[in-house]
């Protein structure tokens, strides 16, 4: 049977609908299919799929119906303006973590001008944060780590897509850049504590990595290790920036104000006006 483009979007759209699912899922699905973007597949609205094309539409939509990530059916998400692969190894870059980046660049310059610096991102993933700062401040020396192998060969992909030349180590946390000191350190780790679980929706629950979502002691235990493991690797002046969950801040902000006395350490909300982001600047 042949069906125009609009006439599969509205179906699908209904479809996920009702299944309690996003309905700009199926566009999203379908501008992946066609390798267009919103305004492409407007202009093909009226155009016939192919039977093929149908079918791998319908063979999608069913997957997200079911509950598996957009992102995860078409193997990519855009962060910053590029496209990163991602697979059921590594989170899906989320828009607030583009804050990070940009309140993180904002603080480079302020504090190094166009100096190189000695960058290290911490808990990778996708490479999203490492590969992002490389590109917009190429005079940068990244390294990026992480605890999982299948996590930094994804990483490794994005970074050759992308052509950013980063350092990649396996290890945890700090382990594989104890041996340095760093001018910034960034992090967004897993933060989310495990009584939380229940307020989660199973789309994330059922296919993102648990390993990148949550964490002990409330949600705090990597800010604690990352605070304790921390001030003997910095550079003065220097910086670290953690994403954090919205209920967070004080307590992040305490665990680095306990390890770094002398520092100035404040809590930045994001876009929605919540609390997002702990900067820690190392002057003295």
């Amino acid at each position: 049977m042949h069906k125009t483009v609009l006439e599969a979007l509205n179906g699908a759209s209904s479809f996920l609908t009702g299944k309690g699912r996003d309905e700009n899922a199926a566009r999203l699905l379908l501008q992946y299919i066609l390798q267009t973007n919103y305004s492409g597949l407007m202009m093909r609205a009226h155009d016939v799929l192919s039977e093929e094309q149908l079918e791998l539409f319908h063979s999608y939509v069913e997957e997200h119906a079911k509950g598996r990530p957009v992102q995860y059916i078409a193997g990519r998400e855009e962060f910053y303006g590029r496209e990163f692969l991602v697979d059921e190894s590594v989170l899906i870059p989320r828009p607030e973590t583009e804050e990070l980046i940009v309140c993180a660049m904002d603080r480079c310059r302020q504090l190094f001008g166009d100096q190189q610096i000695k960058l290290a991102d911490i808990g990778t993933g996708s490479g999203a944060i490492a590969i992002t700062m490389k590109k917009e401040m190429p005079q940068a020396q990244v390294t990026a780590t992480d605890i999982s192998q299948a996590a930094l060969q994804t990483a490794k992909k994005n970074a050759e897509r992308l052509h950013a030349e980063i350092d990649f180590r396996l290890g945890d946390l700090t382990e594989p850049i104890k041996k340095e000191k760093w001018d910034v350190v960034l992090s967004n780790p897993p933060y989310i504590a495990f009584e939380e679980k229940d307020e989660m929706s199973e789309v994330v629950l059922d296919h993102e990595p648990h390993s990148a979502l949550f964490a002990e002691e409330e949600g705090l235990i990597l800010y604690r290790k990352l605070a304790e493991s921390l001030p003997n690797l910095m550079n003065k002046p220097g910086f670290i920036a953690v994403e954090i969950g919205y209920k967070q801040g004080t307590a992040v902000k305490k665990l680095f104000e306990q390890a770094f006395p002398g520092a100035v350490v404040e809590v930045v909300k994001d876009i929605n006006k919540k609390n997002r982001i702990v900067f820690c600047k190392i002057v003295e």
